[in-house]
């Protein structure tokens, strides 16, 4: 059941009662994306694929049908299930430029023997300049990574079970240098880092993972 206090946003697809966001007020937009809205088959107008360093397209996004998605019918997934161990598949989102945001996701980890699950970019320059927070249940960890010209340099790393027969929810929040991440709405990281000052969102996986993002949330304070 969803509680809470009714969020006004800019949606792609419903207005939904946002609990973990709080609310929007003056000084911030909320946005949020589910793709119930999107066509089966195709890539939300806004959502810009990276390239992989040998120019290829960094992953198969699309949107898909998933009758068991926190939000259904559809999600937003990463289909593309091979690649090379520094293969990062990077999908990035126009008009989401901010510094102090809140973003949050839901995800679903399909597949993967080299790396399963994936994560969230926030701060992105582009697809090779961004911070990133990442689960891997085959890894049982969460990190948050800077990734500075293609190479990521790790922050931090928590060791935690990671179901991989269930849906799980990434959240951070960043205000000036402090960035905070929460998974499954349990606190993991508290620090700083003033590598990236500003830039926009998008969504990550790796190598061969094949993931499920749902519910989209992202809460940009403007002032």
């Amino acid at each position: 059941m969803r509680i809470g206090l009714l969020v006004a946003m800019t949606v792609i697809g419903l207005t939904v009662l946002n609990p973990c966001m709080g609310q929007a007020v003056e000084g911030q937009e909320a946005r949020l994306w589910t793709f119930d809205t999107d066509a089966p088959g195709t890539l939300p107008k806004e959502f810009v694929t990276g390239t992989l360093f040998d120019a290829r397209p960094a992953g198969d996004w699309k949107v898909i049908q998933d009758s068991g998605a926190p939000s259904s019918p559809n999600v937003l997934g990463q289909l593309m299930g091979k690649g090379a161990e520094h293969a990062y598949k990077v999908v990035l989102i126009d008009g989401t430029q901010s510094s102090n945001l809140e973003v949050e996701v839901s995800l679903f980890a399909v597949n993967g023997k080299a790396d399963m699950g994936g994560g969230i970019i926030w701060r992105a320059a582009d697809d090779r300049n961004y911070y990133l927070t990442r689960a891997n249940p085959l890894e049982q960890n969460i990190r948050i990574y800077r990734v500075v010209n293609g190479v990521r340099q790790m922050i931090k790393n928590f060791d935690h079970t990671i179901d991989v027969r269930r849906w799980h929810t990434l959240r951070l929040v960043m205000e000036g240098c402090s960035v905070q991440v929460f998974f499954d709405q349990k606190a993991i990281f508290d620090l700083c880092d003033k590598t990236f000052t500003e830039g926009r969102i998008g969504l990550w996986t790796k190598s061969d993972a094949v993931t499920y993002f749902d519910n989209l949330k992202l809460l940009k304070r403007l002032k």
